[in-house]
């Protein structure tokens, strides 16, 4: 049986070789395109994951349960070009984050049957997350190591029998890597502020949480399982926030990272990696993680073209209102009349909060893009530039893109300066890992 390529990241860093993978946590098409795209141009693998509030045995809020999401990412895939089998599917959070409002009992069978439904759509690298509390612990004491382990191991187990059955239908089907741990604010981003107080985490807390895991995985008959885990969720010392993030400080985390190198088939994965610059994110390779988690960071860059396209639009059709799209104005009115979405996460006056709907690098507009209204309004915005948009306000607006275009580099359509705009990220997390090395 081929190895997973994940670990073909954890060898290559035990060899001291600085490699690792950036992992596109989106579920939305244009960013994956552009990420597609990008595989595809440097002949690289490709990380996709969805966590448990986007996908989930309902739907998520995606309205994909774990197959749909597999035969999104298929026809995508087509598009662009790309092999399916230079892309790996993930699932994150996995657990019951979604279903804490029951007792364990209830909530570990939903979350069981999460875990079942994503392993049998093909999904190969599980994060396995029993980090939260539900209903029926006590919300006055911490959980312990112990209990989220056993919990993990649980649903470990529920994972195992599930790829012997996908075996059944797909006998060449990777056998799924795990990672544990959830050293990280919940899908979505952090409710409290982060200026100030972050920590990282000690290397007492790291040795604990694998330690605790690895009796559970053996007292539930997981040894073989247990070689199949290759990373752990720490919290290096970084997150994203509305004003940018935390920028990672090596000197602050030099313990944590020193101590992954007494583990041979582990590495750390790094949540929350967004808007690190380039430089950093290469440093938390180097310094042992081995995948670099980003979401809102690919997002934002796409809603930055977005409303670039619309800036250029309002010059362009300055004359004649009603033919514009007014696309940043529908996703303003979609987020006021549902706040649900970043109601927790937007604080302050009313001019605040919406300055921050538009501009926060959270990016809480990702999730109204599914909306009717929003995509009606998109449509008509890349139909007002489907030949293109003027050089003079492509110059204004996209700078970067206009040269390109003048160079015979980039397209000018909408499509591909939107996926442009993100990819100049993804371009970023190439340089800080070095992915190129990955091979199957």
């Amino acid at each position: 049986m081929r190895e997973h390529p994940l670990k073909h990241i954890v060898r290559l860093q035990k060899q001291g070789k600085a490699v690792g993978i950036y992992s596109a946590c989106t579920a939305n098409e244009l960013v994956l395109r552009a990420c597609m795209q990008r595989a595809k141009e440097t002949n690289s693998v490709l990380l996709i994951e969805a966590t448990a509030n986007q996908v989930d045995q309902y739907g998520g809020y995606t309205g994909m349960k774990p197959k749909d999401f597999m035969k999104f990412v298929e026809e995508l895939a087509e598009i662009e070009g790309l092999s399916m089998d230079r892309i790996i599917l993930g699932g994150d959070h996995l657990g019951p984050l979604t279903f804490v409002q029951y007792d364990e009992e209830k909530a570990m069978q939903e979350a069981s049957e999460l875990i079942r439904q994503f392993v049998l759509a093909g999904f190969s690298k599980i994060h396995i997350d029993t980090s939260m509390k539900v209903a029926s612990d006590d919300p006055n004491i911490r959980l312990s190591d112990e209990i989220i382990a056993r919990r993990g191991a649980e649903l470990a187990v529920v994972a195992e029998e599930a790829y012997q059955q996908l075996l059944k239908d797909n006998p060449d089907a990777l056998h799924p890597v795990y990672i544990v741990g959830s050293e990280v604010p919940i899908p979505g981003g952090s409710q409290d502020a982060v200026e100030t107080g972050l920590q990282v985490t000690k290397v007492s807390d790291f040795k604990q949480t694998v330690a605790a895991f690895e009796k559970a995985f053996h007292d539930h008959q997981l040894d073989e399982a247990w070689k199949h885990v290759i990373g752990v969720v720490v919290q290096p010392g970084v997150e994203e926030k509305d004003a940018g993030c935390t920028p990672y400080d090596r000197s602050k985390a030099v313990d944590l990272m020193a101590s992954i190198k007494e583990y041979n088939n582990l590495v750390f994965e790094g949540h929350s990696t967004d808007y690190q610059t380039k430089i950093s994110l290469r440093e938390l390779v180097e310094d042992g993680v081995g995948i670099l988690k980003v979401g809102p960071g690919l997002t934002y860059m796409m809603r930055e073209a977005l409303f670039a396209l619309a800036y250029a639009e309002k010059e362009l059709l300055k004359e004649h209102p009603e033919k514009q799209s007014h696309f940043m104005e529908v996703l303003d009115e979609a987020m006021v009349n549902n706040p649900k979405y970043f109601i927790k996460h937007y604080h302050g006056t009313p001019e605040e909060i919406a300055y921050k709907r538009k501009f926060s690098f959270s990016d809480r507009s990702r999730y109204y893009m599914p909306v009717a209204e929003v995509v009606a309004a998109q449509k008509v915005l890349f139909d007002n530039f489907k030949d293109g948009v003027p050089l003079g306000l492509l110059s204004q607006f996209m700078p970067i893109a206009y040269t390109k275009v003048r160079e015979g580099k980039l397209n000018n359509d909408p499509v591909s300066l939107v996926k442009d705009r993100v990819i100049y990220t993804v371009d970023e997390y190439m340089y800080g890992s070095h992915q190129e090395e990955i091979t199957f």
